[in-house]
């Protein structure tokens, strides 16, 4: 096999072509970040923490798919992922993972104590997460608190301690991933009842829909929360507002049932996480502007 065709089979293994991953890791991180910061995060801690998603979201994936190695020719959706198509031997997954988690290791490096043992905690979480869906009824929120982890760590890196503000938005993470996993996990129902894996869609069964609203709005009232805690004002609470909007919008996607439509509400959570980060961001940015106006 020529090197191209297997680079293009290690970026898929990693989903570097489905960038929507990286997005929904990604948004919590820079919620703390620019918390933990108050706004003005140096340029290099923002760098770390985006390189350090992609990599590990892709060491994630390639764990993920290795563990899945035998699930994932049964299921329509995945049967045609490298490692599921045999394309790409188990062997390579494990030094493709490993190589990812050295290198965003590294990335942190020059970090405090603290960032670091985080950040074994959360290699432990990304590692283990895929091995849940065979004993955890809700691996999805066992996802939440691994996709979420970049939060403590960002406030580590930044403050040199976790406030209790950071482990509350590490819960509305939760929520949040619950309520877009098992969007997502609607999708593949019927396949992983036949193969035998647990998911949150199964598990809630014909309240799937009124689960995910309600873990929409566990989130939305948990951010709301924090922002009670920091004095945040409208700005913010206008991101808040613009993603109850978007959630709105999924809700009318998933009322049926449709895989199609379920996947398209999966989707739209990048934008979720996207109005929650602009509101902070413009907190932080406008509210001052508007002090010294005043």
């Amino acid at each position: 096999m020529k090197l191209l065709d297997k680079l293009t089979l290690y970026e898929k293994l990693m989903r570097l072509d489905r960038p929507v991953g990286i997005l929904l890791l990604l948004w919590p991180t820079l919620w703390g970040l620019w918390i933990a910061t108050e706004g003005r995060p140096a340029p290099m801690l923002v760098w770390i923490f985006v390189l350090g998603t992609i990599l590990m979201r892709s060491a994630g994936c390639v764990i993920n798919d290795y563990a899945d190695r035998d699930f994932d020719p049964h299921v329509e959706r995945t049967k045609a992922r490298p490692l599921a198509a045999r394309q790409v031997s188990t062997r390579e997954a494990l030094l493709l993972a490993a190589g990812l988690s050295i290198a965003a290791f590294l990335l942190i490096i020059r970090l405090n104590k603290l960032t670091w043992a985080l950040a074994a905690v959360a290699l432990f979480l990304a590692a283990s997460y895929p091995f849940t869906k065979r004993f955890i009824a809700i691996p999805q929120a066992y996802l939440g608190i691994a996709f979420g982890f970049g939060i403590p760590m960002a406030f580590a890196a930044a403050t040199g301690g976790v406030p209790a503000v950071a482990w509350i938005l590490l819960l509305a993470n939760v929520f949040w991933a619950i309520a877009y996993d098992t969007a997502y996990a609607m999708v593949d129902r019927e396949d992983d009842r036949k193969i035998g894996i647990h998911s949150s869609a199964l598990f809630f069964g014909r309240y799937d829909v009124p689960a995910i609203l309600i873990a929409h709005a566990s989130a939305l009232i948990l951010l709301g929360i924090v922002g009670w805690m920091l004095g945040f004002g409208m700005f913010y609470y206008a991101g808040i507002i613009a993603a109850a909007w978007l959630i709105g919008l999924q809700y009318r996607l998933i009322r049926q049932r449709d895989p199609a439509q379920c996947f398209e509400a999966f989707l739209n959570n990048q934008w979720v996480g996207a109005a929650i980060f602009i509101g902070i961001a413009a907190e932080y940015y406008f509210t001052p502007m508007l002090r010294n106006l005043s």
